[in-house]
């Protein structure tokens, strides 16, 4: 993969060209700032671009659209600092067309010392480069809905399938007490779409769950703007909080999000346990727990994004009755997660993003649903 690294830091700089030279990658060029990785996109061709927010010049929220004018499909990951400010420019940079972000340590030496900054690093780039070396010769990236960016490729498929995708048979109708989703890499811009839709109206008969892949700081912010784009009350849940119709509870950054109780009475479980898929939030977690708390009564989707969390916890929720839809390969980010469940045969259907939101709320208000 060829890699265009931009940050203000000439420490940062060096470190990240040298890890990703290491793992294989190829570093066409850096930047000190966004004009100079604006200026070098057609000299250097890059795949990806690391993308840096706070630079002088020209910022990484300024570069961003210039750099997608400029060459559309460009896989830009956004780099910053765990702090509200940033989180609230990496989301708005991801509605911008943005791929991904990466948080990035505080200082030289947190860079420097944090050995999970530089395996995450290493692992998105080789995600997203597996992706682009999915993309079929004169393919072009799936464009997002309905912001208009465009996005990364899916992997290749298998060139000769084994066999075709096998959807499970819907299961008998159920009223549904739940809606869980499920999504990273891909997934902010994702999740907002299928909630507007599903619509307001609908989404107030029941409570909605959300793991997405994200730090602290990020996941707050992240249920403000769905907040904001819904009308509905959506923060990061709190352990022991009841829950409600209407309401929207997203996984805290860091934690794991389940369900306790059982009846009219079912509340949030936040755990620090280890990480499940190399995850925490993990979505495995959250769809085991609903499977013994809600059982058939269970709606769930997995949306975009990388590795194979949720495959396990949607089996559970498939033997207990529930209902799981999938996100296609073709308006996925990257089609790790429900793929992954797709290939072992736990999705009773497989739609594009857009016609997710209804498919959703038809089975909210259809014939048995809660008023």
């Amino acid at each position: 993969m060829r890699v265009l690294v931009a940050d203000d830091s000439v420490v940062v700089r060096g470190l990240v060209s040298r890890w990703l030279e290491e793992a294989g990658c190829e570093v066409v060029a850096t930047a000190s700032n966004g004009r100079i990785a604006l200026d070098a996109l057609d000299r250097a061709n890059p795949d990806i671009v690391l993308l840096d927010i706070e630079m002088p010049e020209l910022d990484g929220t300024q570069a961003l659209p210039r750099m997608l004018a400029k060459r559309p499909g460009l896989q830009v990951v956004m780099m910053s600092t765990l702090t509200q400010r940033n989180a609230e420019i990496s989301l708005r940079c991801l509605a911008l067309g943005a791929i991904d972000y990466l948080p990035k340590p505080e200082g030289n030496r947190g860079v420097t010392t944090q050995a999970s900054f530089r395996e995450d690093l290493i692992q998105k780039v080789r995600m997203l480069g597996a992706a682009l070396r999915g993309r079929p010769l004169g393919r072009p990236a799936p464009v997002e809905r309905p912001l208009g960016a465009e996005r990364a490729p899916p992997p290749t498929p298998p060139a000769k399938p084994a066999s075709p995708v096998v959807l499970r048979p819907r299961p008998l109708r159920a009223a549904p007490r739940c809606l869980l989703i499920g999504a990273s890499t891909g997934g902010p811009r994702a999740v907002g779409e299928v909630l507007e839709g599903i619509g307001a109206a609908a989404l107030r008969r029941l409570p909605i769950l959300i793991v997405q892949h994200m730090p602290p700081v990020f996941t707050a912010v992240f249920a403000e703007h769905l907040g904001t784009r819904t009308g509905l009350p959506s923060a990061e849940a709190r352990h022991g909080e009841a829950l409600r119709p209407g309401t929207i509870y997203v996984a805290p950054g860091g934690r794991h999000m389940g369900l306790a109780g059982g009846g009219q009475e079912v509340t949030v479980r936040l755990d620090d346990g280890p990480a499940v898929n190399f995850c925490r939030p993990a979505v495995d977690v959250m769809f085991r727990d609903a499977a013994e708390v809600f059982g058939a009564a269970t709606l769930s989707v997995v949306l975009t994004g990388m590795g194979s969390d949720g495959t396990k916890g949607a089996k559970a929720l498939i033997d207990a009755g529930g209902t799981m839809l999938a996100q296609d390969e073709a308006s996925s980010t990257v089609w790790g997660m429900p793929g992954s469940l797709v290939k072992a045969g736990y999705a009773h259907e497989v739609l594009p993003l857009p016609a997710i939101g209804p498919a959703l709320r038809a089975a909210i208000t259809g014939p048995g649903a809660p008023h």
